[in-house]
């Protein structure tokens, strides 16, 4: 399946009647940089490959795709909703989290890589129009993160940065078990 190596013109990065500041730009493209990446990795794969377990790992590449997008889009609503918007199930049911991670039936490596931007329009979008990066919420109780603390938009850009870029170098190697195909070095 061939993937754009280019962003969408609706991308405030690159859409030239979006005027963003210095920082913005920077963490725009940088975020664009690494999704992009992670993008390359699918690069003419079936929805076979996409799919399949390279590794002793669970991980395969649409999952990795799935899980990044879906990760990325909680952040989003995060950096608008606070601590609500990533709120546990209420029922207390995780039987679904395992499916974040993996193609299930019905999935096409091209519907979640479409997903995939479509959040990052919207994110890129959300990040350009914020008044203030520094604006804050609280995060919520969770054990991996600190009581008390606070992210402001900023800082959930910089970790939704470390987060593509991490499951980039992920997806490289899945991909290499596949079919020998590096998208990185």
């Amino acid at each position: 399946m061939p993937t754009s190596l280019t962003p969408p013109v609706t991308d405030p990065t690159t859409d030239p009647t979006t005027v963003l500041d210095a920082e913005r730009a920077d963490l725009l493209a940088t975020l664009g940089k690494h999704r992009h990446l992670l993008r390359f990795t699918v690069r003419d794969l079936d929805d076979e490959q996409a799919a399949r377990r390279s590794t002793v790992s669970a991980l395969c590449l649409g999952g990795l795709i799935k899980h990044v997008a879906t990760t990325e889009a909680a952040w989003a609503r995060f950096v608008v909703e606070g601590p609500a918007a990533m709120a546990p199930p209420a029922d207390g049911d995780y039987s679904g989290w395992l499916d974040a991670f993996r193609m299930v039936e019905g999935e096409t490596l091209a519907g979640l890589v479409e997903r995939y931007e479509e959040v990052a329009r919207a994110t890129d979008t959300l990040i350009a129009g914020l008044p203030d990066l520094n604006a804050d919420q609280p995060l919520p109780p969770a054990p991996w993160f600190e009581p008390g603390a606070r992210w402001s938009a900023r800082r959930v850009v910089l970790h939704l940065i470390a987060e593509t870029s991490q499951h980039a170098g992920h997806a490289d190697i899945l991909r290499e078990a596949i079919d020998g195909a590096r998208s990185m070095g």
